[in-house]
């Protein structure tokens, strides 16, 4: 075993170390900007079925996600995967990765600020520098808006609300 000092890719860049610079991380900063909170809720009626998709509110590809909070009052058998999709002026609103933070997410008994950010096993302890186009695997940051959404995958057979919050970093 060795004593060791090792920085993290925000500490690097702010050091200039480019031997330590982790490839993976953002053009942006890492250790510091601003956080940014967005929250929505949308009542879920007795019958909604699988499929249905609850829009809560849209983020910035060039964002670095710090956490996405689930509320919701007991809907009976619901569940849903909580995911990207794109605006509904872009690609029609079509599904990004659907289940991006969580998979089945249970709703049917009353949640109080559930952080589903790595439940869906994408966002690895080593990926929580990375901005949202990083872990959508692509190249480069597009500049898009993308809409955070549940996707039910268990019909509601009673009805509640469901709330999303999350905390974003702009880097700036």
């Amino acid at each position: 075993m060795a004593v060791v000092n090792k920085l993290s890719a925000a500490l690097a860049q702010r050091d200039g170390i480019p031997s330590q610079l982790n490839s993976n991380a953002a053009p942006t900063k890492l250790a510091t900007g601003r956080v940014k909170e967005s929250i929505g809720t949308i009542a879920v009626a007795n019958g909604d079925s699988i499929g249905s998709v609850l829009r809560f509110f849209s983020i910035h590809s060039s964002w670095r996600v710090g956490s996405v909070l689930v509320y919701c009052t007991a809907i009976t058998t619901g569940a849903a995967d909580i995911g990207l999709y794109d605006l509904p002026t872009r690609n029609a609103g079509a599904a990004v990765d659907v289940d991006f933070f969580a998979s089945a997410q249970d709703l049917s008994a009353a949640l109080d600020g559930t952080n589903v950010l790595r439940e869906s096993g994408l966002v690895t302890v080593e990926k929580l520098e990375w901005p949202i186009w990083r872990l959508l695997g692509l190249t480069a940051d597009p500049g898009l808006y993308y809409d955070v959404a549940a996707t039910l995958t268990g019909a509601a057979t009673a009805a509640g609300f469901v709330g999303l919050k999350g905390h974003f970093i702009d880097g700036n």
